[in-house]
């Protein structure tokens, strides 16, 4: 079937991609994973999670934080101590996803192998060596 027949245009699949891909891109980051994980099992610290995430700077823990919450995916509660005790819990729709990233992480388990296996071979038959540049 042509590409005419389909209906289905490059501008069509860019509209429809785009919004998708935005948001793949902020939940499949490499610190809003971890921040998913680490407030899977109930409210967490901001401190906690500085702790816990290692590698992260404190600047880029609170704008992803930030970009979280704006996204619906972390609910950010102040209680009124002194000092401000701040707390951050998954929302319905982050827990469905931190279930989605185990599957993710399940699979990825089962397969590492296969897939180590796989690249093992394509490398040994694509090496520099053995192509003619």
């Amino acid at each position: 079937m042509s590409q005419g027949n389909t209906g289905v245009t490059p501008q069509v699949v860019h509209a429809q991609a785009c919004p998708v891909r935005e948001v793949l891109d902020r939940v499949a980051g490499k610190w809003s994973v971890q921040i998913i994980v680490a407030a899977a099992h109930g409210p967490i610290r901001f401190t906690e999670l500085e702790r816990s995430i290692d590698g992260i700077s404190r600047r880029m823990l609170t704008l992803t934080l930030r970009n979280l919450e704006r996204d619906g995916l972390l609910t950010r509660t102040v209680h009124p101590t002194v000092p401000p005790k701040v707390e951050y819990e998954l929302t319905p729709v982050a827990a469905e996803l931190h279930a989605t990233l185990l599957s993710l992480t399940d699979w990825a388990e089962r397969h590492r192998v296969t897939i180590a296996e796989s690249r093992a071979a394509y490398d040994a038959q694509h090496s520099p060596e053995l192509l003619d540049v």
